[in-house]
């Protein structure tokens, strides 16, 4: 009975952060889209630039969310372990990408240096 009842309870708690983290989404790609037309007045197009800077933001966001919660459980406040854990994960599946796309960027760079003209 008590583990049938921690199963509905960690379900409810990965539907709620589902919810919570596509709100978010949302959000973003509004807010995103309503700086892009303000700042050019017209509809949004995204740059490389642009698309390299929100996402190194957003990264940048992970890891600030997983450093504040981490030090909240260890002050002893009242923050779930698996939501520390979770954000724990997510920055460092976060950080991991961005390297992995810098790592593959920098060999493009390099192969083109290399190039015989």
């Amino acid at each position: 009975m008590v583990r049938g009842n921690y199963e509905s309870s960690v379900a409810s708690l990965l539907s709620q952060i589902e919810a919570h983290r596509d709100r978010l989404d949302t959000a973003r790609l509004n807010d995103v889209a309503t700086e892009q037309r303000t700042r050019v007045g017209k509809p949004a197009e995204l740059s490389f630039y642009d698309l390299a800077r929100d996402a190194l933001d957003g990264v940048n966001a992970s890891q600030q969310e997983s450093k504040v919660l981490k030090e909240a459980f260890d002050r002893g406040e009242d923050v779930p372990l698996t939501n520390v854990v979770l954000a724990m994960q997510k920055s460092s599946l976060a950080f991991e990408a961005t390297l992995q796309v810098r790592n593959k960027v920098l060999k493009a760079y390099e192969d083109i240096l290399n190039m015989p003209v």
